[in-house]
């Protein structure tokens, strides 16, 4: 998955590359590297 390190905040839903099932993103940037990520399963 990609992130993209100019935006500060980011979520949004990416189906998982194995299992195919929906995996919300949540990801926190600073200067340029992360600074926080959470990914959870969203369970269907």
């Amino acid at each position: 998955m990609l992130v993209d390190l100019s935006q500060s905040y980011q979520s949004y839903i990416e189906d998982c590359e194995t299992c195919c099932n929906p995996i919300q993103i949540k990801a926190h940037t600073k200067n340029g590297e992360i600074a926080s990520f959470l990914g959870t399963s969203i369970e269907q």
